[in-house]
C-alpha cells in the first residue's frame, strides 16, 4: 500500500513536467475519443428524428465546441495565479445570474428538468458554469479564511451559507438532482480541503442526506428511478427500466473486444440519450471491456495528475481549487459510469469529455485549463515547462517574500 501512495504521490523531482503532460495528455485523449464516439452514437438518432439531416450534424457541432475549449483550455493554462483569485467573485456572480436566466422565459425544459437556457440557436447549461465558478470562488474564500476555518461561522460562511446553497437552490428549483450531487462534491471537497472540521462534515451529512431523501419521496419520477433501479417495478412498469436494461444490454453484447466501431445494434434507437447520458454503454458495445478500461484508465491518470498538483502545491488556494474541479470530473465520471452499469440509479449526468454536449464539454476543458495553469506554477515546473506565466509568479512570490 506504502508503494502505491508513493507511486501516486509522484517523484517531486519530476512532478512538475510529468504532472502537466498526463493532465493534458489523458485531456485530449478523452475529448478526441468522445469525438468519435458522438460520431457513432448519434448518427442513427439524427437521421430518424429528420430524414434531411446529416448523420454527421452532431459530431460536427461537438468538433466546433472542442475546438473552441481546447482553445480556451490553452489560454487559461497561460493565466497567471492572481488572475483567478480576481475572477472568483466575479465568475460566481456571472453564474448565479445565468441560473436565474433559467426561470426566465430563456430557460428549456428538456427530459423534466429545467436546466438549460436558449437563445436563438444557442443552447447553454449554466450548470456547467456554476461548477467551475464554484470551485474557483470557494478556493479563494477559503484559502484567506484559513485560519478562520476552526470557528463555525467561519467555516459556513460564506462558502456554504449562503454561496454553495444559493447555487444549489437555483439548481433544484430545475429539478436537476443529478446536477445537485455534482456541486455538492466540489462543495465537500474544498471545504475539506480548506480545513473545515470532521465534525461538521458529519453535521452536514446528515442534513444532506435527510433533504436528498424528501426531495426523492416528493418526487414521483425519483421514485420510480430508486425502483427501477432496485428492480421492484421492472415487471409492473417495464418502462421505467428501459433505457437502463437496454444499456446492459449493449455492455454485455461487447463482449471483451467490442463488436466494432460504428457497428452497434443498440444504437438504433433501442437507448434513448445514446450519444448523452448513455454513451459510455454505446463504448462498451462496439469497443468492448478493452474501450471501457482504456476510458477508466484515462480517467484514473487525469485524477492522480491532479492529485499530485494539489498535494505538491504549496499555495492552499490551489490545492483547493484542484480537489475541487478534480471532485467535480472524476466524481461525475463515476456516478456516469455508475449509473450506466447498474451500480446506481438513473440520475441523467453526462460523462466528462466524451457525452455530447458543447456547454459540458467547453466548461470542462476550460475547468483542466485552470489545473494545467496550476502545475505550470509550481517552481519544479518553471525549468521543464518556461512561460511567462510562471516566472511572473514567481517574481511576484519572490517579491512578497522580500517585504519586511
Amino acid at each position: 500500500m506504502s508503494r502505491f501512495w508513493s507511486w501516486v504521490e509522484g517523484d517531486p523531482r519530476k512532478d512538475g513536467r510529468t504532472g502537466y503532460y498526463l493532465i493534458l495528455g489523458s485531456t485530449l485523449a478523452l475529448t478526441v475519443i468522445g469525438l468519435m464516439m458522438v460520431l457513432s452514437s448519434s448518427s442513427v438518432e439524427a437521421i430518424s428524428k429528420n430524414p434531411d439531416a446529416s448523420s454527421y450534424d452532431q459530431v460536427i457541432k461537438q468538433g466546433i465546441w472542442a475546438v473552441l475549449g481546447i482553445v480556451m483550455m490553452l489560454v487559461i493554462s497561460r493565466f497567471s495565479l492572481p488572475t483567478f483569485k480576481k475572477l472568483a467573485w466575479p465568475a460566481l456572480l456571472i453564474s448565479g445570474i445565468l441560473l436565474l436566466l433559467v426561470l426566465t422565459p430563456l430557460g428549456l425544459e428538456i427530459y423534466g428538468n429545467k436546466n438549460w437556457i436558449k437563445i436563438g440557436s444557442l443552447t447553454f447549461q449554466p450548470s456547467e458554469a456554476a461548477k467551475l465558478a464554484l470551485a474557483v470562488w470557494a478556493a479563494s474564500v477559503l484559502s484567506k479564511k484559513s485560519k478562520l476555518v476552526d470557528q463555525t461561522s467561519h467555516a459556513l460562511i460564506p462558502v456554504l451559507f449562503p454561496g454553495g446553497a444559493v447555487l444549489l437552490g437555483l439548481v433544484l428549483v430545475g429539478r436537476d438532482l443529478g446536477t445537485a450531487l455534482v456541486i455538492g462534491l466540489v462543495l465537500v471537497a474544498a471545504l475539506f480541503l480548506g480545513g473545515v472540521r470532521l465534525k461538521l462534515f458529519a453535521m452536514a451529512g446528515v442534513v444532506g442526506a435527510a433533504a436528498a431523501v424528501v426531495m426523492v419521496l416528493v418526487s414521483g419520477n425519483r421514485m420510480t428511478r430508486i425502483y427501477a433501479w432496485l428492480g421492484l417495478n421492472c415487471d409492473t412498469q417495464p418502462g421505467a427500466c428501459y433505457q437502463s436494461t437496454q444499456g446492459i444490454y449493449a455492455l454485455a453484447s461487447g463482449g471483451w473486444w467490442g463488436v466494432g466501431l460504428g457497428q452497434s445494434r443498440q444504437k438504433w434507437n433501442y437507448i434513448p440519450e445514446a450519444s448523452n447520458d448513455f454513451i459510455f454503454t454505446i463504448l462498451g458495445e462496439e469497443l468492448g471491456l478493452l474501450g471501457t478500461l482504456v476510458v477508466v484508465v484515462l480517467f484514473a491518470i487525469l485524477a492522480v495528475a491532479m492529485y499530485r498538483v494539489a498535494a505538491r502545491h504549496q499555495d492552499s488556494f490551489v490545492r483547493i481549487a484542484t480537489g475541487g474541479i478534480m471532485a467535480w470530473l472524476i466524481g461525475q465520471a463515476f456516478l456516469n459510469i455508475g449509473m450506466v452499469t447498474g451500480l446506481l440509479p438513473v440520475i441523467g449526468v453526462p460523462l466528462p469529455f466524451i457525452s455530447s454536449g458543447g456547454s459540458a464539454l467547453l466548461l470542462s476543458l476550460m475547468a483542466v485549463g485552470v489545473v494545467l495553469c496550476f502545475a505550470r506554477s509550481r517552481p519544479d515546473a518553471s525549468s521543464e515547462l518556461p512561460s511567462e506565466t510562471t516566472s511572473s509568479v514567481g517574481t511576484a512570490r519572490n517579491a512578497r517574500k522580500a517585504k519586511p
